[in-house]
């Protein structure tokens, strides 16, 4: 049954970074309120009706902070187990507990895709270091070590490319095989309350470095290519029964789409909805956790998104004078390397 919530209505958001910064403003264009809880700082803190600064060891905070909210989202995913249990005693968390659980999880989530009948790059568990000559022996070299839990952005990987190398991440891990592919899509895709499933156009993703650099639409993938990413990405959020927006992260091979990784939340590679479709990926996520119908996510530009990385906020400036560019920057104080500070769209 769908519950939709009334104007001036709270969303709760677990994460402060820039994702729960631009959920707040979509939420606050659609008449609710948003109130973010993050341990360190929160970005999203300038914008949102309330924070709360605490640990999420914090009992008493995170029952104060679920009974002030009507529905709980989340721009993070790794949050602890605890208190999730406690907050789902109170309040809905949406999207589900059931997808936390496969996307914290590395070799989880790939099971899940596998259970599903989606390809994914050859993988093998890895419990400790001295199971490394056997993984590499299963999955052969080149490959990649990446933690089962926590990392993003490159974080928490290691590439392995002899089969004699034994660097080790330290955790529990998984060894992904080597994917010849000739592009990265990703599918941003959406499903309601009512199981109404939308998706944007797949975008084509360049990184350097382990972390997303540009996505741009239209990808420039065949029809065929695009039609089979989004059948695939529904596919995924109605196994999961899913209420939200998702970013899938595919591979293009001479054999078909592999499933790289998703994420249940609004993503970086989505960015571009924001300045070449009427209803943006932010939006749509509201619009499901709060049970309103989904918006057209059609496309009427194209547009190429580029992340703000360290110091290429020094080109501020200089895109201030473009046309047709929008810029986003997220309240962050020092330009660090590797730090996303803001992003760009640039309409083509």
């Amino acid at each position: 049954m769908t519950e939709i919530l009334k104007p001036g209505a709270t969303i709760g958001i677990l994460g402060g970074g820039q994702l729960g910064r631009m959920l707040s403003v979509a939420a606050s264009r659609l008449g609710y309120r948003s109130h973010i809880y993050e341990p360190g700082a929160a970005p999203a803190g300038d914008v949102a009706y309330q924070v709360t600064n605490a640990p999420y060891e914090d009992e008493a905070a995170l029952r104060a902070f679920a009974q002030s909210v009507d529905v709980v989202t989340y721009e993070f995913e790794n949050v602890p187990t605890s208190a999730l249990d406690l907050i789902e005693s109170l309040r809905p968390i949406r999207p589900n507990r059931k997808t936390l659980a496969v996307s914290q999880d590395r070799l989880t989530e790939k099971d899940f895709l596998s259970s599903i009948g989606l390809k994914t790059a050859p993988y093998v568990a890895v419990e400790s270091a001295e199971g490394m000559e056997a993984a590499i022996a299963a999955v052969g070299a080149p490959s990649i070590l990446k933690t089962r839990r926590m990392g993003y952005d490159g974080k928490g990987q290691i590439r392995i490319t002899e089969p004699g190398q034994r660097d080790w991440t330290g955790a529990p891990s998984v060894l992904e095989g080597f994917v010849d592919f000739s592009a990265e899509i990703s599918v941003i895709v959406a499903r309601g309350q009512d199981g109404q499933v939308s998706a944007f156009d797949p975008g084509l993703n360049v990184h350097r470095e382990g972390i997303l650099r540009t996505t741009t639409v239209p990808s420039g993938q065949p029809n065929g290519v695009l039609t089979d990413a989004v059948l695939i990405a529904a596919r995924i959020v109605n196994a999961l029964d899913y209420v939200g927006v998702m970013g899938v992260e595919l591979f293009v091979t001479a054999s078909g789409l592999i499933v790289n990784e998703v994420a249940p939340r609004v993503h970086n590679s989505g960015h571009w909805t924001q300045g070449g479709c009427a209803v943006d990926q932010f939006e749509q996520h509201i619009r499901a956790v709060a049970g309103l119908p989904l918006g057209d996510g059609s496309r009427y530009a194209d547009v190429e998104m580029q992340n703000l990385i360290g110091d290429d906020v020094e080109q501020i400036p200089a895109l201030l004078k473009q046309p047709r560019t929008q810029i986003h920057l997220y309240g962050k104080g020092e330009a660090r390397p590797g730090r996303k500070m803001g992003h760009v769209n640039k309409v083509l």
